[in-house]
């Protein structure tokens, strides 16, 4: 099974899927910040400021997406850890 949680630069990054989502969540001093894709994989990344937070926005772009999280965490966007199960999120 792919990794499904790392950690780099004091970012925890985890994956997690719902019965409708398949959910990216980070975490750094306190903050968070989540990308959002349903289960089939095909559809826009939607950014929220955590897991079940409200939408901020929406890319096709996973890149795009996690340059979105990095900005709300404040941390520059090549720290993001991305676990070996998420990597193939966007289109």
């Amino acid at each position: 099974m792919a990794n499904r949680e790392a950690t780099a630069t004091g970012i925890t990054a985890r994956y997690r899927e719902t019965d409708t989502e398949r959910l990216l969540t980070f975490e750094a001093d306190g903050q968070t910040a989540a990308i959002a894709q349903n289960t089939e994989g095909y559809a826009m990344l939607k950014v929220r400021p955590s897991a079940d937070g409200d939408e901020l926005e929406r890319y096709y772009g996973f890149d795009m997406a996690l340059d979105h999280v990095a900005e709300l965490l404040g941390v520059s966007p090549n720290d993001l850890p991305v676990p070996e199960a998420a990597a193939d999120m966007g289109m």
